[in-house]
């Protein structure tokens, strides 16, 4: 909850992740011991671009000022390595407390408006170097900072922010404070800098200058004295190279005999596990639709089922390339083999990310977290042996590298109980982030089983050459056992071959679904995409081995590998395809996919498995139910599950009605003028950009306001006609949702008036989205007609929600809804505060008679619904939009500006390609604004 609040705070989507439980008695060096996790591991990261001119820094002048931007100092971090490096419980108590981190995601997002209004200046940005403040504090960051210019630095120790005015010299000059960065510009681009910083209310300090001598002074004018003073070269010198003796340590483990387990209670064991069932408790409580650049997250078709491969992002909103990620992690193989485990985790990055449409395998980057107790008997030679055939081996020849990566090495836990010590030591586990280009982002593809192209069937790649191994596999661990011999890599040149094939295939526009063979193995693989496709199975594993003694190892093998959808009509130039990648003889007909919801398993004639698919997704799915129901509100949770029963249900689609679809068929006003619409935002905002997209793609001037330029004077409303109002955490919401941004106009007499004045122009639209419609609705006593509008409270699930949702535009008098009345169309929701509450019962069927009801949730079948996830913050009758008594201002919760067009949706219903319905939204402004002009 934690992870997803401060990413969902700081505006960037979640789209990729792995979850992991284990904990197992195991052969040990010394007799048998616990190995697993006591503790949670996350890996944070992302994907960016960086334009050429900022790939290297400026020159750094002697003279030059250095800044600590960000927030203040506290007592935090200060164990750092010594702490992070240890086993946990070994040490101090203080030592602990002050290494734990804090989390301030709106002042990291300040700080980001900062840093991103200073480089989209161009030639004038006014940062010369930037430097992160991570491991060391400023005592590490600012040091660096000038020694990579070729200078030294003079600071003062009491300028730097600090909210802990009993802190020592050595805790100001050494906490780990986060949402911090330090960085150099010119003396004469001071004022600019200063102006940015108090446009986007980020704290910053000037605490020094860079100096010509390689030295580094640190004066403190509260003592008189110099804490520190020395020469750079002292400091940030090689220190010695450091030598460690490691032991190989053999530890022979029991082999795994699963060839006599019965078929349908290991198949349900496997899909209960964590490792492998649904995760969308984890998912539907982080955004994955901000910046509105998001192409594929984890929800996969009409029904949203998270078991999408990768994550992929349009490079622009106007853009076809893009960018995508994946991950791959095998950590429990390491138990029996490291080096097989980190060739895996390269392999299964690999395999996910062959979903996306990317030119060549030297185009993926690979990131690397590396974990392990290293002090435990034999792991670090393990992790010497896995580091030398990950890096040394298996990636030159993969023609691929990994440019950056993490370690932690506090990878054990001891604890006291009556019983005595306990101890438990997490396998070694190397996590791999893949990133890449995407050349085109619409030929990307997903795991869900396609029913409208035809006869089809399915083809299991096998890149494991039917070992079968299963060792440490999602199989042997339901059993309490982890096997013998893991799976691994044998030949980086069949993964070469692989990739390109999948990508050959892509281009071609021959390939109807794909999904990598990963945890669980191939039969969950295969339900998996049966789950995304509402479609039944039928397969015939006489064409994948020779013996019924087979059959259970080659179902539940994690070897590397996936499996295909194709069209029958073209079997031939796939099957062409693939030998001619050298793949032929790795290539196993599985069977193919069926309309009756059945999914049937076959060997020589015999029926192994007949039963429905809804069976199987139910188990799949209790996992992730069961995390609801001890988490969120019990009736939603059952609710979302009992959903799964309707084997019926439509799923997301688009109804445009008629006058929906003749108005987005006519012309956009073609005057040549562009409107100025105001983007207004405040501190933690972070819906922007994809706002002014929309109204900008409308054909809009979006000019980018905050609250600060209508508190200085550099904005007036009056110079507007249109005013959109961007969702985000304003103030953090820690008033309660849009409170704060509603009181920063309601007691500033000049911004009261103001906004006052333009709601009450005739020749004035308004549009509230989220944060934005949270905002209005506090402010109505300034906006006329809007007497009954309702607050807005957390969500009935009492958790965040990200989805995206079907609802239906009634008849009402919003200006910007007028046309698509009638429609019923899918809309990204994200928000932790969206159920309507009325101050009186009379207020709903008030506002129903005026005609200012704008916009409902439905179900699947277009009924106005209370249920979740449908309606997902439980809001009376589904209601999530309204309107101003003359229409002219409207606000709603969802995010029209995130899905305006077909390629940002999770799913897009067919016909959904260019501009996706809810662009008439903005179309609608630009025509209103044009026939009152």
């Amino acid at each position: 909850l934690g992870a997803a609040g401060f990413n969902n705070e700081f505006g960037r989507p979640v789209l990729c992740g792995y979850f992991r439980t284990f904990e197992q008695q195991v052969a040990g060096v010394q007799g048998p011991e616990w190995r697993g996790y006591h503790k949670p591991i996350m890996v944070a990261g992302g994907l960016g671009n960086v334009r050429e001119d900022h790939v290297h820094k400026g020159q750094l002048e002697p003279g030059s000022l250095l800044v600590v931007l960000g927030g203040a100092a506290l007592e935090i971090g200060l164990g750092g390595g010594a702490a992070s490096s240890s086993c946990t419980r070994q040490g101090q108590e203080a030592l602990d407390f002050a290494s734990v981190q804090r989390a301030n995601p709106e002042m990291e997002r300040r700080c980001q408006q900062v840093i991103d209004r200073c480089w989209q200046l161009g030639k004038d940005n006014p940062i010369r170097f930037i430097h992160d403040v991570g491991a060391g504090g400023l005592s590490n960051a600012l040091p660096e900072l000038v020694h990579d210019g070729g200078l030294g630095g003079q600071l003062e120790l009491r300028q730097i922010p600090c909210d802990d005015p009993g802190m020592s010299p050595l805790a100001i000059w050494c906490n780990e404070s986060q949402e911090r960065y330090v960085l150099a510009i010119k003396p004469a681009d001071k004022t600019r800098f200063e102006e940015i910083c108090h446009r986007e209310r980020c704290p910053f300090a000037v605490v020094g200058e860079a100096v010509a001598q390689s030295h580094l002074q640190v004066t403190d004018a509260h003592h008189n004295d110099r804490p520190v003073d020395m020469p750079l070269e002292v400091l940030l010198g090689k220190p010695p190279r450091m030598h460690r003796t490691a032991c190989h340590l053999e530890v022979k483990a029991p082999a795994f005999d699963c060839q006599t387990l019965e078929l349908g209670e290991a198949l349900e064991r496997v899909l209960r596990l964590p490792a492998v069932a649904d995760k969308g408790f984890l998912i539907t409580i982080g955004d994955r639709s901000v910046t509105g650049q998001v192409v594929r997250d984890q929800m996969v078709g009409p029904w949203q089922v998270p078991v999408a491969d990768c994550g992929v992002t349009a490079s622009g909103f106007q853009a076809t390339t893009g960018e995508a990620m994946a991950m791959g992690e095998r950590a429990p193989v390491a138990l029996l083999d490291a080096a097989a485990s980190g060739r895996l985790a390269v392999g299964e990055a690999i395999t996910n990310i062959a979903a996306a449409r990317i030119e060549r395998l030297a185009d993926v980057r690979l990131s690397a977290n590396w974990m392990a107790a290293v002090d435990h008997p034999g792991e670090e030679a393990r992790l010497f042996d896995t580091v030398k055939a990950v890096a040394m081996d298996l990636c030159p020849a993969l023609g691929i590298c990994i440019p950056v990566g993490k370690d932690s090495l506090s990878m054990q836990t001891r604890w006291q109980t009556e019983e005595g010590e306990q101890q438990v030591t997490a396998p070694l586990s190397l996590v791999i982030s893949a990133f890449a280009p995407v050349v085109d982002h619409r030929q990307c593809i997903t795991p869900m089983l396609r029913s409208d192209q035809g006869a089809s069937e399915l083809l299991l790649i096998d890149l494991g050459r039917a070992r079968h191994r299963m060792g440490a596999s999602a199989l042997s661990q339901v059993y309490g056992v982890t096997g013998d011999t893991p799976p691994d890599l044998d030949n980086p040149a069949d993964l070469a071959r692989f990739f390109q094939a999948i990508q050959t295939l892509l281009a071609r526009d021959l390939l109807l679904a794909y999904h990598d063979r990963s945890d669980g193995g191939l039969m969950v693989t295969l339900l998996e995409m049966a789950f995304a496709g509402h479609s039944g199975l039928d397969l015939d594993l006489s064409r994948l081995v020779d013996q019924r003694t087979q059959l259970l190892p080659a179902l539940f093998n994690e070897e590397l590998g996936a499996v295909i959808q194709i069209r029958q009509s073209d079997r031939d130039a796939v099957m062409a395809c693939l030998a001619d990648c050298g793949l032929k003889e790795i290539v196993h007909t599985l069977g193919c996919p069926t309309a009756d919801g059945h999914i049937r398993l076959a060997f020589g004639g015999e029926t192994l498995l007949d039963g429905p698919r809804l069976a199987w997704h139910r188990i799949w799915s209790e996992t992730s139910y069961r995390m609801r129901l001890a988490r969120d509100n019990a009736i939603t949770a059952e609710q979302e599950f009992g959903n799964l029963d309707d084997d019926k249900d439509p799923g997301l689609h688009a109804l445009v009605s008629e006058s929906h679809a003749l108005a987005s068929a006519a012309p956009l006003v073609t005057t040549g003028a562009r409107p100025r619409v105001a983007i207004l935002r405040e501190q933690g905002v972070n819906g922007h950009q994809e706002m002014a997209a929309a109204f900008d793609h409308a054909g809009f001037e979006a000019v980018d306001v905050h609250m600060t330029d209508l508190a200085a004077g550099r904005h007036d409303l009056k110079d507007f006609r249109v005013m959109a109002v961007c969702g985000g955490f304003s103030y953090g919401d820690v008033l309660g949702a849009g409170q704060g941004w509603a009181r920063s106009i309601l007691f500033n007499a000049r911004l009261r008036e103001a906004f006052a004045a333009f709601f009450a122009r005739p020749d004035t639209l308004t549009l509230g989205v989220c944060n934005g419609c949270q905002m209005l609705s506090a402010v109505r006593e300034l906006i006329p007609g809007t007497e009954h509008w309702p607050r807005f409270e957390p969500n009935l699930s009492g958790q965040f929600e990200a989805r995206l949702a079907m609802v239906e535009i009634p008849h009402s008098r919003s200006v910007l809804l007028q046309s698509m009345a009638g429609s019923r169309i899918p809309v990204a929701v994200a928000h932790g505060e969206g159920q309507v509450a009325f101050a009186d019962s009379n207020a709903m069927e008030s506002l129903e008679s005026t005609g200012q009801l704008a916009l409902f949730y439905t179900d699947h079948y277009g009924r106005r619904t209370e249920r979740y996830p449908f309606n997902p913050n439980g809001s009376q009758d589904g209601l999530t939009g309204l309107c101003s008594a003359d229409g002219r201002v409207t606000i709603m919760m969802p995010h029209p500006e995130r899905v305006f067009q077909g390629w940002q949706h999770s799913f897009a219903p067919q016909g959904l390609t260019d501009d996706a319905p809810w662009q008439q939204l903005f179309r609608n402004a630009r025509q209103w604004v044009g026939s009152i002009a």
